[in-house]
């Protein structure tokens, strides 16, 4: 939680519905929330502020646009210092087709989320990164076949009791 600011109940019930539909009116959110459009827009301003909205955007859906492949990728470090950690993900957040990125627990390093024009654009991508001498050690890939569940939001009432 950020500290100074504390979330109540219709601070939450704010983020549930523009999470929802980022999209949606200061009018039709207050109506949601039960409150009058000023005092809505100041809490919204104030959440924003805040940190607690990071962003408004649109759900893109790729297999409109062409061929795409998602690849999840395992990925272990050499070295296991700080100077490791910090230029491995410098150098990941300048790689494009990352779309995600996971430091994890267990028996590999990163969890990376890649999403390729196709197999030889990945193959490709992971070469470059290994000849790039970022640490990498060693990593298995997992090809997407199928994505039966893709959420765009977080459980907010439930993980919160909203």
């Amino acid at each position: 939680m950020t500290p100074g600011v504390r979330l109540d109940r219709i601070d939450m019930k704010i983020l549930v519905e523009l999470q929802n539909n980022g999209r949606m009116t200061n009018v039709t959110l207050a109506d949601a929330v039960g409150l009058s459009p000023s005092p809505c827009l100041l809490r919204v301003k104030r959440l924003e502020q805040a940190g607690f909205i990071s962003g408004y955007g649109a759900t893109i859906n790729l297999q409109k646009l062409g061929e795409t492949i998602t690849v999840f990728t395992e990925i272990t470090l050499a070295d296991h210092t700080k100077e490791y950690f910090i230029r491995f993900e410098t150098a990941l957040r300048r790689v494009d087709e990352v779309v995600e990125c996971h430091l994890v627990s267990g028996g590999y390093d990163y969890l990376v989320k890649f999403v390729t024009r196709g197999l030889t654009h990945y193959q490709s991508l992971i070469e470059t990164l290994l000849d790039r001498n970022l640490g990498i050690s060693k990593y298995f890939s997992y090809i997407v076949i199928k994505t039966p569940i893709q959420k765009s939001g977080y459980p907010l009432p439930v993980l919160f009791e909203v």
